[in-house]
């Protein structure tokens, strides 16, 4: 199925220059913020040919593009086409090519429904979004990288894209962009799709049997025979193969977690950064197992028809699993109801993750973990006239005879804050207080802790889009010049992204985020909750809101 292949360079992502290609399907960046990489803004910036960016993998020859002196090799496929006998099955390796693979432009996007996707202007403004082509041939990955062949071992950055385990790709914000990152820190950056949804998180065991025993966490491992194709491949692109650090947001900051716990994935990475998506727990393998056999119901298949799940175009496929979902938890109504997500199967992920305590395949990985100051997106003007006893009266169904306290105990830690202010912090505790208990089950362990919270303001909507989540992601690439909607650009969020992109490239060489740009950060521990306050002057703080918070 085709969906609208968005030029990657939208005006306003493009930044101030504002280029375009129109439909040259070469996706531009701007700006770039290393202005001595670019002394003469009349040298020719693109660079594409016969032997141009030309390397190999284990598949075959592959041949991208120079941008801004940066190398691109954009969707290179690391498994096989997913769809027919391969759907619901642990991925497959790519069949090997004699030809040279054109890595010019991204892979397909998983399938995932995009219906009213640009239906808002204000999302559309402010994230414009870009997907490529949908298709079950979506195992692809992108690689950016200063220098290929050049006999370096730069570290790896392998990031995880948000939209929990159902949106979402590789690109699908400019931010996710690695060149300015590559620059900056002389770094390889990857960026992979993977299956999501039902077609990546149907468990099929209980309906199907041991051909399908791995059903359920497939979108996982996918993720997995990516780092696999990092470790035996990035050598040929100026990486490290001993020395990947992988990172996600939302969604993406889950999948890093479940990763740590997943013990075919021990040894294919070496560090964790996890923005807002501290996923603790994962889903319940009775549930998910019900959930297969509710999809069979709705498919009007037996269990011996199983096979024929794989058949039923992608489309209706989400829509009829979608469907058994919905089904399944109105009559289930107490407990863990997740829909397709990993499950907790026993064998490829043994246990949650961190519940009720790490996993042990965690034991030896530093972790770096962040949330923001805001997290939802509330920009409305009438939110403008609440009063604290309207805060208190909006909160008060939630949280009962505790509101008061609460509230009164949020204004005490945060005097300059205003009630429609407080609120967002009050709902950023769906990922803040997770935050906080993802760093105090992993400091147990040796592998040093690290804790962030993310605080900076942008200067736009009339000052209403506050600290939202997903902001600080481009600030950690060095992208704010980028993601001017965001951002709005400019010196101000540039000085903050140098010292959070700095502290990064510390962490991915050496587990320690500790540079010349940033007051120390001591590593976290339940006893010290030390939390690094990332703002135009940043300090760290002994858990500042905590009171608060543990009465939520």
């Amino acid at each position: 199925m085709k969906k609208n292949r968005r030029n990657f360079i939208a005006t306003l992502g493009a930044g101030a220059a504002g280029m375009t290609l129109g439909f040259s399907k070469i996706p531009v960046t701007e700006t770039v913020l290393d202005n001595k990489s670019n002394k003469n803004e009349d040298d020719q910036l693109l660079l594409i040919g016969d032997n141009i960016a030309l390397t190999k993998t284990q598949y075959g020859k592959v041949k991208g593009y120079k941008l801004r002196n940066i190398y691109y090799f954009l969707g290179m496929p690391y498994g096989a086409d997913t769809s027919g006998k391969n759907r619901f099955m642990p991925p497959q390796k790519p069949k090997p090519w004699d030809d040279v693979f054109q890595a010019i432009w991204w892979g397909d996007s998983a399938p995932q429904i995009m219906e009213k996707k640009y239906a808002s202007f204000f999302n559309g403004f402010l994230s414009h979004l870009n997907y490529a082509d949908l298709s079950e041939d979506c195992l692809k990955l992108n690689v950016f990288t200063p220098g290929y062949n050049d006999g370096k071992k730069r570290p790896v950055m392998v990031w995880l894209h948000g939209g929990g385990f159902t949106n979402g790709n590789g690109i699908e914000q400019d931010e996710y962009n690695g060149e300015n990152f590559c620059r900056f820190g002389d770094v390889v950056f990857c960026s992979i799709n993977h299956r999501l949804g039902p077609l990546g998180f149907t468990n099929l065991a209980s309906a199907g049997g041991k051909k399908y025993a791995a059903s359920g966490n497939v979108g996982m491992l996918d993720i997995v025979a990516a780092l696999e194709w990092v470790r035996d491949n990035i050598a040929y692109f100026g990486g490290d193969p001993n020395n990947v650090t992988i990172m996600g947001q939302s969604g993406g900051g889950a999948k890093v977690t479940t990763l740590t716990a997943m013990p075919k994935a021990k040894g294919l990475f070496h560090k964790a950064v996890v923005l807002s998506g501290a996923g603790i727990k994962s889903g319940e393998k009775e549930y998910s197992e019900k959930l297969g056999l509710y999809i069979l119901r709705e498919a009007q298949l037996s269990k011996k028809e199983i096979n024929k799940l794989q058949d039923i175009p992608w489309l209706d496929y989400i829509q009829l699993a979608n469907n058994a979902s919905k089904k399944l938890r109105l009559k289930i109504t107490q407990g863990n109801r997740r829909g397709f997500s990993p499950v907790v199967d026993g064998y490829y992920l043994p246990q949650h993750p961190y519940s009720p305590e790490a996993a042990p395949t965690a034991a030896d990985i530093p972790m770096l973990i962040c949330s923001t100051m805001n997290e939802a997106i509330m920009h409305e003007s009438e939110l403008d006239k609440l009063t604290m006893g309207g805060l208190k009266e909006r909160l008060k169904s939630n949280t009962g005879d505790k509101t008061d306290k609460m509230v009164d105990a949020y204004a005490k830690i945060f005097p300059n804050k205003s009630p429609a202010e407080l609120l967002t912090i009050i709902y950023s505790n769906g990922f803040r207080k997770p935050s906080v208990e993802l760093a105090n089950i992993k400091s147990k362990q040796s592998a040093p802790v690290y804790i962030a919270w993310f605080w900076w303001q942008p200067p736009l909507f009339n000052n209403r889009l506050r600290a939202f989540h997903c902001l600080d992601i481009s600030f950690w690439f060095y992208n704010t010049d980028l993601m001017l909607t965001h951002t709005g650009g400019g010196a101000r969020p540039r000085k903050l992204s140098e010292k959070m992109a700095s502290s990064l490239v510390q962490f991915m060489k050496t587990g320690n985020p500790n540079c010349d740009k940033l007051p120390v950060w001591e590593k976290y521990s339940e006893k010290n909750r030390v939390t690094m306050i990332l703002d135009d002057i940043s300090e760290l703080k002994v858990d500042p809101d905590r009171e608060a918070r543990e009465l939520l």
